[in-house]
């Protein structure tokens, strides 16, 4: 209730804003036309009028720019890793902001000779009249303030914002490559993903489940929700005294919050994981959060599958791109399921080897069978014992 109130406020708040920037657009913009239609060449005097307004507003907007630019807090809010923010916008607007401060301080008694001196040089745009000269000088400090409010306010409340979802993204991209130095490929993929999805790059599995935390066992120091609590059951799945067998009935108990634990004891520990159960959630999903984990479960398996259940997965993910009701492009899931299908193409997977050791059954196994087969070496017969071990072979 409280959370719907919030953004009922926030709705109201940003619709007020955009309500006060329209009527001080629209007055200026008003002012500028009735006064234009009063000369002799209107549309010359409406036309002048319109760029000095707009040159107005661009630098307004730029030196609200430059006292908005947020500064990086020291010590806290940088990317861990191995880059830092560049601070060089900042020292550039600081320096800037002092001198313009320094010079408008000097200058300000002479102020309102620089604003006649502004209108006269404006006026022929005006129409060269009179009247031209002070409207003219109005016109620019009109608009000169409302660019600088604007331009100080968008970048006060936008550009913090953007900039630290920048610098989360860079996280988690850092992250994902150690993880992937350590042999991590199903977590380096998972931060890559929010990573992309921080920068707006990928849609997200929106579809979590308001149950799915409480239903998964209770974390501790990981992030809130259902992506910090899967995050932390796989990471703890190679200390896990579950068997695969248990993993199997753990999924198969139904609930959606056991099924997606499941999935991510199979992601910590591919040991673990069943690929019957890893189809069932690709194919017939409770959620989108859930197909998405049982696409990260897959991909941990690559390594591990034989020709037979390799192709069985690529049919498996390839049906739910071209499913109109299956994976939607461009989200999180399709990326992890266009890089399965790439890994797929590019590994090439031998079929199992038979168990005798005739020829025949090498070469019914296929032409694999029969290679791996002729490129083992021959086993040396053991030696005979006695005298017929010493004596020469005779000569044919």
């Amino acid at each position: 209730m409280a959370r719907a109130r919030r953004r009922v406020g926030g709705s109201a708040l940003r619709t007020a804003q955009w309500t006060a920037a329209g009527v001080l657009t629209g007055t200026g913009l008003l002012g500028l036309l009735l006064f234009a239609l009063g000369r002799a060449q209107a549309w010359q005097a409406l036309g002048g009028g319109l760029v000095v307004a707009g040159a107005s507003t661009v630098l307004g907007g730029a030196l609200g720019f430059l006292f908005g630019v947020p500064r990086v807090k020291n010590g806290s809010g940088e990317p861990q890793g191995w880059y830092a923010p560049n601070t060089n916008l900042e020292q550039v607007s600081d320096w800037l902001t002092k001198v313009l401060l320094g010079v408008g301080l000097t200058q300000l008694g002479s102020l309102g000779e620089r604003l006649h001196q502004l209108g006269t040089a404006l006026a022929p745009v005006l129409g060269g009249e009179d009247a031209a000269v002070p409207f003219a000088a109005a016109l620019v400090l009109y608009f000169l303030v409302l660019g600088f409010l604007a331009g100080w306010l968008v970048t006060r409340l936008a550009l913090p914002r953007v900039l630290t979802e920048t610098d989360e993204a860079l996280d988690l991209f850092l992250a994902g490559q150690d993880r992937d130095r350590r042999g991590d490929k199903v977590g380096a993929d998972d931060l890559r993903v929010r990573a992309m999805q921080q920068l707006g790059l990928l849609g997200g599995s929106t579809e979590q489940p308001a149950a799915l935390a409480a239903q998964l066992p209770p974390s501790s120091g990981s992030p809130a929700g259902p992506d910090g609590v899967v995050a932390e059951v796989r990471s703890t799945a190679t200390r896990s005294a579950l068997t695969a067998d248990q993993v199997r009935a753990l999924f198969a108990d139904g609930s959606e919050g056991r099924r997606i634990q499941a999935l991510a004891l199979m992601q910590g520990d591919p040991s673990l994981a069943d690929l019957p159960s890893v189809l069932e959630a690709i194919e017939h999903p409770r959620s989108g959060f859930e197909q998405y984990h049982a696409l990260l479960a897959a991909r941990g398996l690559l390594s591990r599958l034989p020709g037979a259940e390799a192709q069985r997965l690529r049919d498996a993910v390839a049906a739910q791109l071209v499913d109109p009701r299956g994976i939607p492009y461009g989200s999180d899931r399709s990326w992890l399921a266009e890089k399965i299908l790439s890994r797929l193409r590019a590994v090439a997977f031998v079929p199992a080897q038979p168990t005798g050791a005739s020829a025949e059954g090498a070469e019914g196994a296929g032409p694999a069978a029969s290679e791996a087969v002729a490129s083992e070496p021959a086993a040396p017969e053991p030696m005979a014992s006695g005298p017929a071990a010493v004596d020469p072979p005779a000569n044919p």
